[in-house]
């Protein structure tokens, strides 16, 4: 059986099809990377500057010491009043530290006309990235921190997680230091301009709406949906509290896409929905969760929080309940007879994500 040969023609137009593409992408990846280097830059600057105001407004001994937070606080209003979310109290302060954490950085004239402005501050580093660097009181391990957030182009969550994990003061105590960075930067996942957009400071710096469409893909939103249809409908207790709850405990953000609070229970239900494979830092990450929910949001009376993985595959699906070590006795006395089950919550994962796609794609 003789096999059709593709027209030179039409080969000719494929390989022009396929070069224009990769032009037109560079271009667009190249323009998206500018724009976000744009606003991480000018966003670290006016935080920086704005650091700098208040340090300033607070020198001049101690009576304006004293009137320090009031003075913070008038701010905070006006600026709101003004400029939207994002100048908090808490924030103003954060903007004071960093300030005091890098007031050594050279200045140059012209930021803006006829103003000071900062030099040295890495485009490539968002204003997440500097929070958590001023953190690092140890200076040479922050600058450690700050250059190797550059060159292995860390993301903020990786950034957290090296110092976290105190890297820094683990390599000096290695006798193979180029084999521990060589491998923390095979573990760094590229950042793509459109997640760093999506970093909920760079939304309140640009005054722009943070919504959940803004961070989640349509899919994980429609299975969302369903879910918290399924665990209303389901009767045993379920109440829902919230949807893309954003905390932040001691400076650090984080997004739970549902809480409920069970009333046969007595405790919060904390679901975080991942499209993928479960990995260690996911069961990690919402470990932390359960923590922090503990720690800042339960009240008397309430039991031990709950924490839900869901994982989405295109042919499989994963549930994993996290609850923390003290608490497993009760989990499997008493909360196993309440929740749904692992495997009826990955039953209806798979169903929903069928029927999802298939919507999608008519």
């Amino acid at each position: 059986m003789l096999m059709k040969k593709t027209p030179p023609s039409l080969l000719v137009r494929n390989r022009d099809m396929a070069s224009l593409f990769e032009r037109v992408a560079g271009i667009l990846e190249s323009g998206r990377g500018r724009v976000l280097r744009t606003i991480n830059h000018e966003t670290v600057l006016a935080y920086w500057l704005i650091g700098r105001e208040i340090v300033q407004a607070l020198q001049g001994g101690e009576a304006r010491a004293q009137y320090g937070d009031v003075l913070i606080s008038d701010l905070s209003k006006r600026l709101t009043e003004h400029y939207g979310a994002g100048f908090s109290v808490s924030n103003l302060k954060n903007f004071r530290q960093f300030y005091l954490a890098y007031s050594d950085r050279g200045v140059s004239i012209g930021y803006p006309s006829g103003s000071q402005s900062p030099s040295g501050f890495n485009p490539n580093l968002s204003w997440s990235h500097y929070r958590a660097l001023m953190r690092v009181e140890n200076i040479a391990a922050r600058q450690f921190y700050e250059t190797e957030a550059i060159e292995s182009h860390w993301s903020r969550r990786d950034l957290e997680r090296q110092i976290g994990s105190l890297f820094y003061e683990r390599m000096l105590a290695s006798a193979d230091k180029g084999a521990m960075l060589e491998g923390v930067r095979q573990e760094s996942m590229p950042i793509h301009p459109m997640d760093m957009l999506k970093d909920p400071y760079v939304l309140e710096f640009l005054d722009l709406p943070c919504v959940p469409q803004l961070q989640e893909s349509q899919l994980e939103q429609a299975i969302i949906d369903k879910l918290q249809h399924f665990l209303l409908e389901l009767g045993r207790g379920f109440s829902f509290v919230a949807r893309q709850k954003r905390m932040r405990f001691d400076d650090k953000d984080f997004y739970v896409d549902l809480v409920f609070y069970n009333y046969l229970l007595k405790c919060f239900v904390l679901i975080d929905l991942k499209i993928g494979e479960l990995s260690h830092q996911d069961i990690g990450q919402m470990d932390g969760y359960v923590r922090m929910y503990e720690a800042h949001a339960k009240v008397e009376g309430d039991n031990p929080t709950i924490g839900l993985i869901l994982c989405s595959e295109k042919n499989a699906a994963v549930a994993r309940y996290s609850v923390l070590h003290d608490n497993q006795q009760l989990f499997a006395a008493k909360y196993q007879f309440t929740l749904p089950s692992e495997e009826e919550l990955q039953r209806e994962i798979l169903r929903e994500r069928a029927l999802i796609e298939n919507k999608m794609e008519s």
